[in-house]
């Protein structure tokens, strides 16, 4: 066993942190791949040098924050995005009486820019950095519900075209994460009440000027780069926004 892989009980702070730390790097460099089972637990302590508990308190806080998965009988995994996956913890909007759908998408406009104050503050890139933008139009119950505006660093996204966007047979983080090699574990959002925008309320169908709600996202790596930058204006006459806790 590689010994530079063992970690010194007196290097600082909690061993479980360090081995979580490297666990993601390992992740981010490709090492285990999305939907593979990371190697067993005794493998990976002996990898490290470290007790099988302090082990699992890495792997746990990696199982809580949605990176890796447990399944009984089998191992752990590497997430994978899926539907279901990014219906339970990726989409906040859902009726009146509780009820959350998958939507569906259309594919609005698409086009290579600059970005602008905001989205490269957001993404932490250079003033004017280039970036791919593109519009969603999401309906629920067969009705206009949302717009989605989101920007991606151009350096990060290569060959991004409509066509991808438009013919994905899965979710959008699932192409960020098999198309780029590039995993969303996380979002930070803000929320605030908005007037629709004309294009916005064309869009949704309803007069401009209309209360909306707008809610700002930036999607997260595993080391936690920001790789995308959204804007969705949500009409709430039908539907509220609901963030599960954790």
């Amino acid at each position: 066993m590689d010994r530079q892989d063992f970690i010194d009980p007196a290097s600082g702070g909690p061993i479980f942190k360090e081995v979580k730390r490297r666990m993601l790097a390992a992740l981010g460099a490709g090492e285990w791949k999305p939907g593979e089972a990371i190697p067993a637990e005794p493998r990976l302590a002996e990898r490290f040098g470290i007790a099988i508990g302090t082990l699992r308190k890495a792997i746990d806080e990696l199982v809580a924050e949605n990176v890796l998965v447990r399944q009984q009988g089998r191992g752990t995994f590497v997430a994978t995005h899926s539907r279901d996956r990014m219906l339970f913890l990726f989409f906040n909007v859902i009726r009146h009486d509780g009820v959350k759908e998958y939507p569906e998408v259309e594919l609005v406009d698409f086009r290579k820019a600059r970005a602008d104050d905001e989205t490269a503050e957001r993404l932490l890139l250079a003033p004017r950095a280039p970036v791919f933008v593109y519009r969603n139009a999401l309906r629920l119950d067969g009705k206009p519900v949302i717009v989605d505006d989101i920007a991606v660093p151009g350096d990060l996204f290569a060959g991004l075209t409509p066509a991808r966007l438009k013919e994905r047979t899965n979710t959008i983080y699932h192409l960020y994460q098999h198309g780029f090699g590039l995993s969303v574990v996380r979002t930070a959002e803000t929320v605030r009440a908005v007037a629709a925008p004309v294009d916005v309320a064309r869009l949704l169908g309803v007069p401009a000027s209309s209360p909306l709600l707008l809610v700002r996202r930036v999607a997260f790596t595993l080391n936690d780069r920001p790789v995308e930058f959204r804007r969705s204006h949500v009409n709430t006459a039908n539907h509220e926004y609901q963030r599960e806790p954790g």
